[in-house]
């Protein structure tokens, strides 16, 4: 299996998905995170084999999409967080599992101070030989 095959038939088109919604979109967590964002990065467990075999390989993949926004007031901060995860929910692929989107915290990423929330996403992953 190479990562190319799940990178083109899963993170490329989520990522592809995203790319309507108003931020900065990323496929991994930059080093300095412009507001808004939104980063795709695999979650924990990442990978739940339902078959391995020579020809097959069937897993269930997970993600997190963190949704980010400038933390300066709280009602306005969370109300933009709110519009962001809608507006990500939203432009979610058909295939895609939406589970849960975590309670936002404050981070500090470099020099910025962050609202976040995690939207956990799942999909279904077949690939034959």
């Amino acid at each position: 299996m190479t990562a190319s095959t799940i990178l083109s038939a899963v993170r490329t088109p989520l990522a592809t998905a995203l790319s309507g919604v108003t931020a900065n979109i990323f496929s991994y967590v930059p080093e300095s995170v412009p507001a808004p964002a939104v980063m795709v990065v695999p979650d924990s467990p990442y990978m739940e084999f339902e078959t391995i075999g020579k020809d097959t390989f069937r897993s269930k993949l997970n993600y997190t999409i963190t949704c980010a926004v400038a933390y300066n007031s709280n009602p306005a901060s969370l109300d933009n967080l709110e519009q962001l995860i809608t507006s990500v929910v939203t432009r979610i692929p058909v295939g895609y599992e939406v589970s849960t989107v975590e309670r936002p915290t404050v981070t500090q990423v470099g020099a910025s101070t962050l609202l976040v929330a995690d939207i956990r996403v799942s999909v279904r992953y077949t690939q034959t030989n």
